[in-house]
Order: structure tokens, then sequence, then C-alpha cells
């Protein structure tokens, strides 16, 4: 199965590696150009921003090829899944409308209505959240339809926006993606999984393949087609597990694995609500924000929240295996890291202001 895993994976990165400089060219010409308008923007000069097109090409075409009779199903033994057909729905959907977002402007609740679409298609092909499992027992307890409806829905569009919200440093977001899709994929796989495993490492190689564009300085950024495609797959694919023993792997992995954007995103609600502000209102208040304030350039700010991510994608897949000591220990560190970094943010505005207020010394 090894072999396979690496198929998949090198032919999602290749595919995105070779569409995303013809994304750099074409987007300039649709119009998908970021402006920097605002202090938000971090960077200074106009740059392409429909990189998610490569994400977008390389995920889905080699799903496509893995289809039973089709390129490389041959060889991966990947089985054909009505699922899957309900994912490459709502992906297009979703990479669709964030597109025409990307060229023209919608709306917030345009947006928002899109997503709910999305979650929609995919409860009506079988990819929802139909169960917990019982803390008491090696059982399993079933939601009642409208409770899976809801929740489903509130996970899809939560993981969607939250990765959308991070896309904010070069490279961030799609690094986040792949961290979290190689965790959540490795889980999948050393559990038997592999119907959540295969899609993922689509996901995972399409993001490697779009990095070396847009880390910084950044060539290209994938815009909201890729970012909302991209947490779109991740809410999606983490639903498809229908196994017993993958219960933590379709409910409490992903969480961990996405502990970053979804911190970051209930960080920014809290903030926005407690400062009267409306919540889709965009601000610099999102955590790569406040390491960039607290002296970091692009880079280290990057790397930083890789590692912590990284951590928590470790500290998901050791629970997976039943070490709770084990993960508890990483995820006390992530947080201890997290809450550091935003302390130096902190303690940086303070000493600004400490610098501005002392008098110049008088040149000799």
């Amino acid at each position: 199965m090894v072999k396979e895993v690496i198929i998949i994976f090198i032919t999602a990165f290749a595919i995105s590696l070779i569409f995303t400089p013809l994304s750099i060219k074409l987007a300039p010409k649709v119009g998908a150009v970021d402006v920097p308008k605002d202090a938000r923007r971090m960077h200074s000069r106009p740059i392409p921003r429909m990189g998610g097109l490569a994400i977008f090409l390389g995920t889905v075409i080699t799903l496509v090829l893995w289809t039973p009779g089709i390129g490389l199903s041959y060889m991966t033994g990947f089985s054909f899944d009505m699922r899957l057909v309900g994912i490459l729905l709502g992906g297009l959907l979703i990479f669709v409308v964030s597109l025409v977002d990307d060229v023209k402007g919608l709306s917030a609740k345009v947006k928002l209505a899109a997503q709910i679409v999305c979650a929609l298609i995919l409860y009506f092909f079988a990819v929802r959240i139909e169960f917990f499992g019982d803390p008491f027992s090696d059982g399993l307890i079933r939601l009642p339809m409208i409770v899976s409806l809801i929740v489903t829905v509130i996970w899809v569009v939560g993981i969607t926006n939250a990765v959308n919200l991070i896309d904010g440093l070069d490279g961030l977001a799609g690094g986040i993606a792949c961290i979290s899709s190689i965790a959540i994929a490795f889980t999948a796989y050393i559990h038997g999984s592999y119907e959540v495993c295969m899609p993922l490492l689509a996901v995972a190689g399409s993001c490697c393949g779009f990095l070396p564009y847009n880390f910084h300085p950044a060539k290209t950024f994938m815009g909201d087609c890729g970012s909302q495609f991209l947490g779109f797959m991740l809410a999606a694919v983490s639903m498809t597990s229908v196994t017993k023993s993958a219960t933590v792997i379709a409910i409490i992995l992903p969480i961990f694995a996405l502990a970053l954007p979804i911190f970051d995103t209930l960080f920014a609600i809290c903030r926005r609500i407690i400062n009267k502000r409306p919540i889709m209102e965009a601000d610099k208040g999102h955590l790569h924000h406040r390491l960039m304030a607290a002296g970091l350039g692009q880079r280290r700010a990057v790397l930083t929240l890789y590692c912590i991510s990284g951590v928590m994608g470790v500290a998901a897949i050791i629970l997976s295996r039943h070490l709770y000591f084990e993960g508890l220990a990483l995820i006390i560190v992530a947080i201890v890291l997290v809450s550091v970094f935003i302390n130096d943010h902190r303690s940086g505005n303070i000493l600004k202001e400490k610098k501005k207020e002392e008098p110049k010394e008088d040149a000799e």
C-alpha cells in the first residue's frame, strides 16, 4: 500500500506544480490580482491570486484518475464511492463561487449561502457526521437526522472559513492545510481507513506543488478559491470514514489536526464580539498578525506556525493510538507556545510605545 500512497501524492504534486505557473499567467487576464489597499495586507505590490486553480486541478484530476476503469485506479485499488461524487460536486461549487469572489467580489451572505449549499450536497451524498463514540462503552451514539444535518453544516462551514481566515501570510494556509492533511491521512492509513487517506494525500500533494510559488516572497496567492476549497476538502473527507474504529478519525482527530485555524477563528469571533464589531469584518488580530507585530518576519512567523500545527498533528496521531498522556503533553506544549507568542505581541507593542515616548538625545 506504500507504493500506492506515493503514486497518489506524486501525481497530485506534479499536476499542481505544472498548473501553478499557468495560473500566474492567467490571473491578470481575468482580473484575479490582489492589489494592496489597506494596512492589513502584508505585501506591497499586486500579486496574482488564482493559485487555487492549481490546487483544485491537482486534487480533482488525481481523484478522477483513481475512479474504477480510469488511469491509476487499477494500481491504487481506490474503489468508486458515491460519497466521492458528493465531495467532488461540493468542491467544484465552492471553487467556482470563490473564484468569482476573487475576480468580481461577492458579499459575505452569498459566500455563506454557497458554503451551506455545499454542506447540504455532502449530506445528500451521505457524507455527514452521524455518530459519536460513547465515552462509557465501545458503542456509538447515533445522532437524530436533524441534529446530524445541523452538526454537518456547522462543521463544513466552520472548517472552510477557518482555513480561509489563516490565509494571511505567504505559504501559511497551504502549509497548514498540508500538515493537517498528512496528519489525518497518516492516522487513517494506520487504522485502515483508506477512503480518508487517499483523497487527503491528493490535497497534501497539491499543496506541496503550489507552495514553491507561494512561500515568501510569494509569486502568487491561492485566493479564496484555494483556501475555501482546501477547507471544504478537509472538512468533507474527514467525515467519510464509516468504520467503528475510525470514530476518532472522523470526529476528534480533525479537531486537533486543525487546532490552529480553529483556535484562530474562535479567537477572532470572540475578539470581534467583545469589540462590538461585525463577526465577518477583517482585522489584524489573527495569530499570524500578532507574530509579525512581535518582530518575526514572514518566513519565521510561518515556520513557527508550521511547528505549532505539526505538534498538534502529532498529538492527534498519538491520541488515535490511545496514548492519552503523551498526546496531552504535546497539546500543552502547543498551548504554551501560542500563549507565549500572544504575550510577545503585547510586550512588543509596549516596547514600541515606550520608544516613542522616550525623548531623542541630542547629537554631540
